[in-house]
């Protein structure tokens, strides 16, 4: 088997859903299993349904390691969960779990790590100095600079979903109030969504919400793609808080592209539109600086998984329980 055909499983990990696939280190998924994430589970309740995935996908595949991405504080190199807002799992030693029951070596990081890493390695074209944004039900940062990932002395670093962007702002489920995670997420789309059909309960978001069963993102998602202008204007603050973000972030970090990838890029320009047009509103010396390009991510929804097999592959090589 050649280098490029060696593969590896690649775990994301999310507030929402668990996937798993079968990845190459060109970045080709040769097969794809994804699970609901039971609400607020902890560490046994993930553990069974990754191993479970992990086990299907080996069927009848040389599989050389295993990466995981999850959301939360991860420490690296060690694997361990520390904690997570939008899940229950706390200080769980998941990299050692992976080892022990599928005797593979593995890599956990933060799942926006690894997904900025398979657009930085692999995405429409290679970056050394990029920011990726994940907007799903949270809204997760990864740094690549000068080609590798930044996670600071012990993998803590660069949370930039938690940068606190309105001190007044709604409460975020880190507990703090105002963190960009909480103005431009995808709970925060569900948020605002059902404030508006509290406010206009004969409204286009209301009237879907009733008939889906409660409002949610999709509902307001489908109402602005409807053309409701309740839900475009939804859509507008989402993305302009996101555009403030990443001014901000681009202020601090000399950057050759901003990557948003998560579940809401499926929308299009009603997030990326007002997010550019933010971003380049608060940019810092624009005219001597320039602003680096926001763009929709290459992989979509499959970044996570693509990112942590590529970080396992490039580990492959140490045995299991040796860090």
């Amino acid at each position: 088997m050649s280098a490029d055909q060696q593969l590896a499983i690649g775990l994301d990990i999310g507030g929402t859903k668990i996937a798993g696939g079968v990845v190459d280190r060109t970045g080709r998924l040769h097969a794809v299993l994804q699970e609901p994430t039971p609400p607020r589970s902890g560490a046994v309740v993930i553990a069974t349904i990754l191993l479970d995935l992990v086990a299907r996908l080996r069927e009848g595949r040389d599989v050389a390691a295993v990466g995981a991405g999850a959301a939360g504080i991860a420490r690296w190199p060690e694997g361990r969960m520390l904690w997570a807002p939008n899940n229950a799992y706390r200080n769980w030693a998941i990299r050692d779990e992976l080892e022990r029951e599928t005797g593979l070596p593995a890599v956990v990081d933060n799942d926006a790590n690894v997904a900025g890493f398979a657009e930085a390695r692999l995405g429409a074209r290679a970056y050394r100095n990029m920011l990726f944004l994940t907007v799903g039900t949270g809204l997760g940062g990864g740094l690549v600079l000068d080609g590798e990932i930044y996670r600071g002395p012990t993998g803590m670093g660069a949370e930039l979903g938690h940068m606190i962007v309105d001190p007044l702002g709604p409460q975020c489920g880190c507990g703090l109030r105002g963190c960009l995670e909480s103005v431009a997420s995808g709970t925060a789309l569900t948020r605002m969504g059902r404030e508006a059909a509290t406010a206009d309960p004969g409204g286009e978001i209301a009237r879907l919400g009733e008939a889906e069963g409660g409002v949610t993102g999709h509902t307001v998602t489908a109402a602005a793609q409807q053309g409701d202008p309740v839900a475009q204007e939804i859509f507008g603050r989402l993305g302009r808080w996101l555009g403030i973000g990443i001014a901000s972030l681009a202020t601090i970090f000399e950057l050759e592209a901003v990557v948003i990838g998560g579940g809401v890029i499926r929308t299009g320009d009603l997030l990326l539109a007002p997010a550019r047009a933010a971003a380049r509103e608060y940019a810092y010396a624009r005219e001597a600086r320039g602003m680096p390009p926001v763009l929709p991510a290459t992989f979509g929804s499959d970044a996570g998984m693509i990112g942590a097999a590529l970080l396992a592959l490039e580990h492959g090589d140490r045995k299991p329980g040796v860090a």
